[in-house]
């Protein structure tokens, strides 16, 4: 792909991609994908697919168009995708028929469908009928996005964010009679939009039955149209039940909680991804996290650190032992959030 190429279609594919990004935490077990429409160096209608058995982001873009130009004025035009469009029936019908007949002319997108039963299709399709196919713009971007989504439908697993707050000591706990918080307010919404992006929230027995969390998004962090994540509560000890006055097990989104007993991470995060979680965040206790992180489940990580030496009873990934191999962090974002600091970065490896 040459120079003058890359420079014409980069702009509306990162376009795009502010679209695509409205999405995040909303469509699964879709993928977060968004679409413009340009004519003549114009804009003409720019869409972002909503959630499952919405219409896709491509259809959005050609609605917009349609509400402000008519039908007309798609013909002749491209259309940017940050993903290879559809060319399967599902719960929509295909957004390469809606291309055809809307008399597009060119397509523009970025990954191809990570699918591999749907990966190109959409090529030999639009190709056969004389449409322009160009693959492979901002590539590396549009498929940062939708890791979650190519996570699960290759290897049956969710993407695994795990979050902990910890003192500079590495623990998670403070010493009794001073309270629960490590963090201050700034960085306690940090997690409420951190938690946006999953479909799921896991903790252990014993947080639950120490911390009586709620695990649901609060403040202006809460869109409507998404619904509050999974609560998993993950427990190895029979004898010790969970209090059934417990928040998980009582408020109004008790139906969205689900208790696995004496069963292996993998296993459950198997079952989750089976139930169309994209993506599942761990708010687990260090005993639970170290355990996560010993059978390198964690694709992501989102550490938070407290100017604050505890000394408390808990480290932040267990105590004891070592793991398999040292887990290293690449994609490093370091945020400030008023006296407290996030660390954030990917999983050094390959997604298996």
């Amino acid at each position: 792909m040459d120079d003058q190429t890359m420079s014409e279609h980069t702009p509306w594919m990162r376009r795009a991609l502010e679209e695509a990004e409205k999405g995040i935490g909303l469509t699964s077990p879709n993928p977060c994908v968004g679409s413009v429409i340009v004519k003549d160096g114009v804009e003409l209608g720019a869409g972002w697919h909503h959630r499952a058995g919405q219409p896709h982001a491509e259809r959005e873009a050609l609605a917009d168009l349609l509400a402000k130009h008519g039908p007309e004025a798609a013909r002749g035009a491209t259309i940017y995708v940050t993903l290879e469009p559809c060319s399967t029936t599902g719960k929509t019908p295909p957004c390469t028929q809606g291309i055809i007949d809307a008399g597009i002319s060119r397509v523009v997108y970025g990954a191809v469908d990570p699918n591999p039963d749907h990966a190109g299709a959409a090529d030999l399709l639009l190709q056969g009928l004389g449409i322009d196919v160009i693959s492979g713009i901002e590539r590396e971007a549009c498929e940062r996005i939708l890791r979650p989504f190519a996570k699960r439908v290759t290897t049956g697993l969710p993407w695994v964010l795990a979050k902990t707050a910890m003192s500079l000591d590495g623990r998670i706990t403070r010493p009794p009679g001073e309270g629960q918080w490590l963090t201050g307010p700034a960085a306690r919404n940090e997690v409420q939009k951190i938690r946006g992006e999953a479909d799921a929230i896991i903790v252990g027995g014993r947080t639950v039955r120490i911390d009586n969390p709620r695990l649901t998004i609060r403040g202006p962090h809460f869109r409507e149209e998404k619904e509050q994540p999974w609560r998993v509560v993950i427990t190895q000890d029979a004898k010790q039940t969970l209090p059934e006055d417990c928040h998980l097990l009582s408020d109004e989104y008790a139906h969205r909680t689900v208790v696995y007993q004496d069963k292996e991470p993998e296993e459950i995060l198997r079952d989750l991804a089976a139930q169309g979680c994209n993506c599942v965040m761990l708010e687990c206790g260090g005993r639970l996290m170290r355990r996560f992180a010993e059978l390198d489940l964690i694709d992501e990580y989102a550490i938070f650190y407290a100017p604050i030496i505890t000394g408390g009873e808990d480290f932040g990934f267990g105590a004891g032992g070592h793991l398999p191999a040292s887990r290293q962090l690449e994609e490093i974002s370091v945020k400030q959030l008023e006296q407290d600091v996030l660390i954030r970065g990917i999983a050094k490896r390959k997604i298996r």
